[in-house]
């Protein structure tokens, strides 16, 4: 065990974000402030999935059409957690005093749970862009379902880079 940040005791990898070894880290998910974080959770996630939900009413894919919507819904969702992640960090760990990057501003304890697991999650969608994999496969749209499944990887990982790394050098300015 080398004790790096992100190894368990096992030697495996734990979320950087929640280390419930870290008393602080386990306090946030333990006795009624748990089902405070439910309860932001699910309606960031209503609030999310409503709205992917209305752009994809205002952006239809076409019969037979490739599912531009889903792809851009991903893509946008995936750059907005790196904004959101960037911006809620702190160097070295969790501030004791729940300041924000660097110390700067301090954070309401359930803005992670709501925006980043709850909006941007219901935004994004696993189960849409799997459908329209199928959708084009059950077509025969063989090569467009390789590029879409292909396409949104490379887009969302893109995005999430970009917009953290964008983030990160805007806030360190």
């Amino acid at each position: 065990m080398s004790g790096a940040p992100g190894e368990a005791p096992d030697g495996g990898v734990t979320d950087p974000d929640v280390d419930l070894r870290v008393p602080a880290h386990r306090a946030e998910t333990a006795g009624a402030h748990a089902v405070a974080v439910l309860a932001a959770v699910a309606a960031g996630g209503a609030l999310g999935a409503c709205a992917r939900y209305g752009l994809t009413l205002l952006w239809p894919v076409a019969p037979g059409g490739f599912p531009w919507s889903v792809l851009a819904v991903n893509a946008a969702g995936c750059a907005l957690i790196g904004v959101l992640m960037a911006l809620l960090e702190e160097p070295g760990g969790r501030a004791s005093d729940g300041r924000g990057p660097g110390g700067a501003r301090p954070r309401h304890p359930l803005a992670r749970p709501f925006l980043g697991t709850g909006v941007l999650g219901g935004f994004t969608t696993v189960s849409a862009y799997a459908l329209d994999a199928v959708r084009l496969l059950e077509e025969g749209a063989v090569g467009a379902a390789l590029l879409y499944l292909g396409a949104t990887l490379a887009a969302a990982l893109g995005a999430v880079w970009a917009a953290t790394a964008a983030t990160r050098a805007a806030v360190a300015r």
